[in-house]
C-alpha cells in the first residue's frame, strides 16, 4: 500500500502543483520519488510530530494540501492536540497518513500497535477516515481527497498487500464498495464489510464451508458525517459482520452500531469482528497476533 501511495502522490503532484508532503524522519525507501521530484515541496520535519502538524496547518492555511506521513501512532497520538484544533476544528486540508495500520508493525510491540488510532481519528466531527483495502483503493482514496480536500486520515497497511480491483474503483464517502459477489444468488445474502487492509482477511474466510456464499464489501471512506447513510445500505443483506484490525472500543464495528442503533431491523444483522485488548500487551507477527486478538472465523 504505501508504495501505491508515494507512486500516486508524485502522479497527483504533477499534476497539483499544491500537494507537498512533510515527513517525521521516516519513511526512508518510501518517500525518495516525491523528494527527488518536488525537493521545494518535501520536508523532513524531524522526531517532532507536534511541530510537524502545524506546520502542515499553517501550510495548508497558505493553500496547500499537506500530507504528513509517520509510522502507526507517532503521528496520530503524538500531536492529537494539533489534529484536533489546528486541522479539525479550521478545517483545513491535511491529510494525515499512517503507514502499519493495525499490528503491521507487532514485532516492535505496543508502542507500534496501531489498534485504537480509528477511535482517535473519528471523534473529530470533521475528519474522513479513508482506510483503503488494497493498492487500488489507495489510489482512490488519494485521487478523492485531492478533489475534495478536507481534514482526513489515511490508514495504510504496510506493505506486499493482495490486490482485489483490476482498476482504481469509484468512491465515496459512506458508500460500501463491492468487492467480491456471493457464489450463489440468494435473496438476503450475507456480506463481510471490512475497512482498511482485513480486506484481505474477509476474502480469505470465504474459504470455509460457513462462509462460502457471503460477499465482501469495502468501505474505505468514512467518518462522523456518513452514519444516517449506514442503515439503508444493510437492507439488502440478512447479516452484515464488519471485521477491523482495530479494538471493538471506538472502532469501526462501534461506528456502525452507533450508525444503526435507531434501526432495530439494521442493528439486528450486525455482527462484529475486532480485535481484544489482549494483543495490546503483545508482540509478534501482525498474521500471529491478529489471530491471537480474535480476528479469526467464528464457528457456526
Amino acid at each position: 500500500m504505501r508504495n501505491a501511495f508515494i507512486e500516486e502522490l508524485v502522479y497527483l503532484a504533477h499534476q497539483h502543483p499544491h500537494i507537498a508532503l512533510i515527513v517525521g524522519d521516516l519513511g526512508y525507501s518510501v518517500v525518495e520519488p516525491f523528494a527527488d521530484s518536488f525537493p521545494d515541496r518535501f520536508i523532513n520535519a524531524g522526531v517532532a510530530e507536534q511541530n510537524m502538524t502545524g506546520l502542515a496547518a499553517g501550510m495548508a492555511s497558505e493553500g496547500y494540501h499537506v500530507f504528513t506521513y509517520s509510522i502507526a501512532n507517532f503521528p496520530t497520538f503524538r500531536c492529537a492536540e494539533q489534529i484536533r484544533n489546528d486541522i479539525d476544528y479550521h478545517q483545513l486540508p491535511v491529510t494525515v497518513v499512517s503507514v502499519g495500520g493495525g499490528l503491521a508493525y507487532g514485532a516492535l510491540g505496543y508502542s507500534h500497535h496501531a489498534v485504537q488510532d480509528y477511535a482517535l481519528m473519528r471523534s473529530f466531527p470533521n475528519m474522513l477516515i479513508a482506510a483503503p483495502g488494497d493498492p487500488m483503493e489507495v489510489r482512490a482514496c488519494m485521487r478523492y481527497l485531492i478533489q475534495n480536500p478536507q481534514p482526513s486520515y489515511l490508514r495504510l497497511g504496510k506493505a506486499g498487500e493482495p490486490c482485489f480491483h483490476t482498476q482504481v474503483p469509484t468512491i465515496h464517502p459512506g458508500r460500501w464498495l463491492s468487492v467480491i459477489q456471493a457464489k450463489e444468488a440468494i435473496e438476503k445474502p450475507s456480506t463481510f464489510l471490512t475497512t482498511g487492509a482485513t480486506l484481505a482477511i474477509a476474502a480469505e474466510w470465504l474459504k470455509n464451508t460457513p462462509y462460502k456464499n457471503h460477499s465482501v464489501h469495502s468501505l474505505p471512506l468514512w467518518g462522523m458525517s456518513n452514519k444516517s447513510m449506514q442503515a439503508a445500505q444493510f437492507h439488502p443483506f440478512s447479516a452484515v459482520e464488519s471485521v477491523e484490525d482495530h479494538l471493538m472500543d471506538g472502532g469501526f464495528g462501534s461506528w456502525l452500531m452507533e450508525s444503526v442503533v435507531t434501526h432495530k431491523e439494521s442493528l439486528t444483522k450486525l455482527d462484529i469482528y475486532s480485535l481484544s485488548a489482549d494483543v495490546c500487551n503483545l508482540v509478534g507477527s501482525q498474521t500471529l497476533l491478529n489471530q491471537y486478538g480474535g480476528l479469526v472465523p467464528k464457528k457456526k
